[in-house]
């Protein structure tokens, strides 16, 4: 049994290792492929193209242009094998000058002959010369003599030597004649076709994403509340059908967002017209400490039912349009400033943002007020660069413990172990504050102010 319980183990911890291996694998692949369809597109097609022609390339130049080569210098060789037998059998031509008509006339080949010894010292072979190569292991095979050839001195012509008993034959052939020479012409066509065709799938290709990236651009405009102007569905049917669907999402939550404000706005005249009646039911009474402590909270019912209302109507009906943030922010320091708050504003980069202007407004309104309600000091920094707005703000007041900066964004939920309990509130202000930062498309996060108390950073793309 325990033998058993080993050999497992040890097959446990091998494909543990294994599939570590394998994960390594991926997340390095993962690491090196492109991320956008654009691009993995484009590798989907060029990688099998390039896989194609260079195994097309091989199999051509492994089989047939080595073996049309290897047959031509074969067929050199055995012409200059032919020469050499009558060379020997026909000794009655002295002068060999009918055996130089026959090799030039019948051959093609230029055929001399020199003094015996006359042969040059080996010279280097190229390296890559595949006729280089053919070649010698032909003569090598048909002639069985000593040799020397010269496939590099001149561009046209391959000279070879060959010692005989009393002479060294030169011969001169065209290189065409023993070489495959049209094996260039097949590789440029083959990589200029490829070219070609791949310059037109990827224009083809542009096409056919440009109506992805339009989607997507209107989907990211839509959530950071802003206008989708001139988009209509094109492309390929699955992406006409992928807009059609983004348009009738749109339009959905929209007659949404109108129906809820039109019914908001009939409970808010119908509640408003009921407290009116009470607070002049109320001022009809007179004055006495009952009526007084009932004037209090009809006033407090009535901040309470602005408050719902502004939390359920959100930021709808407003359009984005270029606000100076700068601006808006040195506004938020004067309203501290005149409720006796000390207050600074900093702003650093262009101002001008695309934003719902009252919105965003009364989010870091939310803000500074809460900071207003706990602190003394309140300092606020606005910062935008090429993809966000991000605005902080800071305190010096009690703060908030970390494990309840996510809680307090919780409609109604109020910390009054941790805040002033003599201020009143609805606990909607970071509710509604995050609600229409999110309707931005950014976010609020809180966190520890380097003046002690607290931070709230609100992001918003640009």
């Amino acid at each position: 049994m325990s033998t058993l319980d080993t050999g497992l183990s040890l097959i446990r911890t091998a494909s543990q290792r294994v599939s570590a291996v394998n994960d390594r694998m991926s997340g390095k692949l993962k690491s090196w492929m492109p991320t956008g369809l654009y691009a993995r597109a484009l590798l989907i097609m060029i990688v099998p193209m390039v896989v194609l022609q260079s195994v097309v390339a091989f199999v051509f130049m492994e089989r047939h242009w080595n073996t049309v080569t290897r047959r031509l210098s074969a067929a050199v060789v055995q012409d200059i094998a032919t020469l050499i037998d009558v060379y020997k059998v026909y000794p009655q031509d002295k002068d060999r000058a009918q055996l130089r008509r026959i090799a030039q006339q019948r051959l093609g080949l230029v055929v001399d002959f020199l003094p015996a010894g006359d042969m040059p010292p080996p010279g280097p072979k190229p390296f890559f010369s595949l006729l280089d190569q053919t070649l010698s292991v032909q003569l090598s095979r048909q002639l069985a003599r000593p040799f020397w050839i010269d496939t590099v001195g001149k561009s046209n012509l391959v000279e070879i030597r060959i010692a005989l008993d009393d002479a060294v034959m030169r011969v001169f052939a065209q290189r065409s004649a023993a070489y495959a020479s049209n094996s260039e012409i097949f590789l440029f066509w083959m990589l200029g076709t490829s070219s070609i065709l791949l310059i037109v799938a990827v224009l083809f290709l542009r096409n056919q994403i440009r109506p992805i990236l339009r989607l997507a651009d209107a989907a990211e405009s839509f959530g950071k509340g802003r206008e989708v102007p001139n988009f209509r569905p094109r492309g390929a049917r699955e992406v006409r059908r992928a807009a059609h669907a983004f348009l009738e999402m749109k339009a959905r939550i929209e007659r949404s967002i109108e129906q809820r404000t039109a019914m908001l706005a009939g409970v808010s005249h119908d509640l408003r017209t009921i407290l009116t009646r009470f607070k002049l039911e109320l001022a009809l009474i007179g004055d006495s400490p009952e009526v007084d402590a009932m004037r209090k909270d009809v006033d407090e019912m009535s901040a309470m039912l602005e408050a719902y209302l502004a939390f359920a109507r959100g930021d709808s009906g407003e359009h984005a349009q270029p606000t100076d943030m700068a601006a808006a922010l040195e506004e938020l320091r004067s309203d501290a400033e005149r409720h006796g708050h000390k207050a600074t504003v900093a702003f650093h980069g262009l101002p001008v943002v695309t934003v719902k202007p009252a919105s965003l407004k009364r989010c870091l309104a939310n803000l500074v007020s809460n900071a207003a309600r706990h602190a003394n000091t309140i300092a606020i920094t606005g910062h935008r660069d090429h993809r966000y707005l991000t605005v902080t703000v800071d305190d010096d007041g009690p703060g908030i413990p970390p494990e309840m900066r996510e809680e307090v964004f919780k409609p109604f939920l109020r910390l009054d172990d941790a805040r002033n309990q003599d201020e009143g509130g609805t606990g909607l202000g970071l509710a509604i504050a995050r609600d229409i930062a999110r309707s931005h498309g950014g976010d609020i996060t809180l966190g520890d102010s380097p003046m002690g108390g607290l931070r709230a950073s609100v992001r918003v793309p640009v």
